[in-house]
């Protein structure tokens, strides 16, 4: 599937126009610096076993005991770590590229532009676009080396939301995931308030797998935010929401537990606890805040996005995604899917 993504996209740069940021409605971004834009302390904590060796302040959920495990015939150590393996622009700008420097494509295949729109009752909704890339950015900086844990890869366009049909219609989406006309309803989303103070304090709970937290609710899975309180809030709602649909396409994996130390596994209902995320533009979130400089998904942002936002140039935003990963290190693991 990710192949085919690809080929997408090089058929599309065969069209691709570069923007200058000048005007408003342009396209912008930066290339982020794989060294110094990430904030490399989410990498952290890493243990053995169900013992912590290098916790650097950060959060983490709990890694299965023991100290030996054995896959395809050979033994290894119950290793976890946290790794960088996606990145994600949230833009209002249709094939606006921001992780690609503001590059802007023309393909020829209209898609409806991101807005904000205020509401009779003074609320405010919103529709951003979305991309995702493959980002292994331990294995191609070589900051680990020989690590059979580790995602291999190159850095590339895995998915636009610009081409598929039910980002930008609720009717589609509901068709497809009909359990959103649950999730929607006032009593599910009062449940959220819940999974906001838990996200606050930690880790959310996948008891309510529907809820991002205090940035929402997963559903449903397109670009439409039902309730916008800012920007950060929004595109930190849309990564979240990402997510959870690639892992309903099988396009995300399970990666922690007993059950990944042998390999990845099919997880069509995303495990919230698994990921943490880095804001990389506008501004590159590597300033701590009480020792952290990312944070776990639905956990309010704001105190970490205050004057993040910025007009004109800092308006659609790029994200880096840490997964966890609990691993049979230096057992043989074989193939493992990307």
């Amino acid at each position: 599937m990710l192949r085919r993504w690809s080929l997408a996209l090089a058929v599309l740069m065969g069209l691709v126009s570069f923007s200058a940021p000048a005007d408003a409605g342009q396209c912008v971004g930066r290339f982020a610096n794989p060294i110094t834009d990430i904030c490399w302390e989410c990498a952290f904590p890493m243990a053995i076993g169900s013992v912590t060796f290098l916790s650097q302040g950060q959060d983490d959920t709990t890694n299965p005991g023991g100290f030996l495990c054995f896959c395809n015939g050979t033994f290894g150590v119950k290793f976890s770590f946290w790794e960088p393996i996606r990145r994600v622009d949230v833009t209002r700008s249709p094939y606006c590229f921001v992780s690609l420097g503001g590059i802007s494509l023309d393909p020829g295949i209209r898609a409806p532009e991101g807005e904000v729109r205020e509401q009779k009752d003074d609320t405010k909704q919103s529709f951003y676009q979305v991309h995702w890339y493959t980002d292994p950015v331990m294995y191609y900086t070589e900051i680990l080396l020989d690590d059979p844990c580790m995602e291999t890869g190159s850095f590339d366009v895995a998915y636009m939301t610009e081409v598929d049909p039910t980002w930008s219609d609720d009717d589609l989406t509901a068709l497809l995931e009909p359990e959103t006309y649950l999730f929607g309803s006032p009593i599910a989303q009062a449940a959220c308030a819940g999974d906001c103070v838990l996200s606050s304090l930690g880790f959310g709970s996948n008891l309510l797998f529907w809820c991002a937290g205090c940035n929402g609710s997963i559903y449903p899975f397109n670009g439409h935010v039902q309730a916008h309180v800012s920007a950060i809030q929004a595109s930190s709602l849309l990564v979240e929401r990402m997510t959870a649909k690639l892992h309903r396409e099988g396009l995300m994996w399970g990666t922690t537990g007993d059950d990944a130390m042998c390999g990845y596994y099919l997880q069509p209902v995303m495990d919230k606890t698994q990921y943490k995320y880095t804001m990389l533009y506008p501004v590159a979130q590597t300033d701590k805040i009480n020792g952290q400089c990312c944070q776990p998904y639905g956990r309010s942002s704001a105190l970490w996005g205050a004057g993040k936002m910025i007009p004109y140039t800092g308006e659609d935003f790029a994200y880096e995604i840490f997964r966890k990963r609990n691993c049979c290190m230096g057992a043989n693991l074989g193939d493992l899917p990307q």
